[in-house]
């Protein structure tokens, strides 16, 4: 004789079992319910459906609770996939970062190739976007949100996300140049010139895409000029003025190297301007 099995059946076979273990113990736990020991068999797609009415109806966190227990009880199933991302969409719509962090990063790891992979990326970056702080704070945050928009371009560069994720990248590049330079011109006020220029350095370097490199240009002529170091002072300059010819950074560049009796002129082998020719484009 052949026996049939099912999720259902083994799920209600559970529950009667823990129902009659929990009669018998009464004696000793008195205090527990027998419904502390009922497993839900309801079945999945009834829950999924169940949770997206809720999530229609505007209940977002009763859908996300819905969501999260179809997903622990049937993890394997494609209900679980699919309220996995839910789960994501609705803790960012609530404002819950951290927990839409959570759910589309485990949902990257478990469905690496999935269609809606590309949405979970966008997801973490979204959520590490809203909490990036002021410039003058630390930018981790910044930096995190930096990585996720990056593997939506990079991996994704056909999808639907792609080029709102290429907006971020330049927001999110925009801000951490701008903490480069905050402490920069920092190390400017205290006239540790070679601190300084590490900072703009990374702002030539990494960011030159941003609003904030034709200052960080300028700073470098002022930090070399004030070091003696005058062949990079003007490479700076020639550099500055030859992508930025209308810029007011370049016109003070220019009148502080006049003053000096001396111009710009590039020095092809310097740092800067490798870092310009390298220059790649997302």
């Amino acid at each position: 004789m052949r026996f049939t099995f099912n999720t259902y059946s083994f799920r209600r076979l559970v529950s009667v079992a823990l129902i009659t273990t929990s009669v018998g113990l009464a004696g000793c736990a008195s205090n527990k319910s027998e419904e502390e020991f009922v497993m839900d068999d309801t079945p999945p797609q009834q829950m999924f459906n169940e949770a997206l009415a809720l999530r229609a109806a505007g209940k977002l966190s009763k859908s996300e609770k819905k969501f999260s227990e179809l997903d622990r009880l049937y993890p394997y199933s494609e209900f679980a996939r699919k309220s996995l991302i839910n789960i994501a969409y609705l803790n960012f719509t609530m404002g819950k970062y951290p927990e839409t962090i959570a759910a589309s990063k485990r949902f990257v790891a478990l469905y690496p190739g999935h269609k809606d992979t590309a949405y979970a990326y966008f997801l973490i970056g979204e959520s590490y976007f809203r909490e990036i702080p002021d410039v003058g704070r630390d930018q981790k945050a910044t930096g995190e949100a930096l990585d996720a928009m990056k593997e939506v371009v990079e991996r994704f560069p056909d999808s639907e996300y792609a080029e709102q994720a290429r907006k971020r990248i330049r927001m999110a590049e925009d801000q951490l140049a701008g903490k480069e330079m905050e402490v920069g011109r920092y190390y400017l006020t205290k006239r540790n010139y070679l601190a300084a220029i590490n900072r703009f350095k990374v702002v030539v370097s990494n960011y030159q895409t941003t609003r904030h490199v034709e200052e960080a240009l300028f700073r470098l002529v002022e930090s070399y000029y004030a070091l003696g170091v005058l062949p990079e002072a003007q490479t700076a300059a020639a550099v500055l003025g030859h992508n930025f010819p209308q810029s007011d950074w370049y016109k003070e560049a220019y009148s502080l190297l006049k003053k000096g009796g001396y111009s710009p002129e590039e020095n092809k082998g310097s740092w800067i301007s490798r870092s310009f020719m390298d220059l790649k484009l997302l």
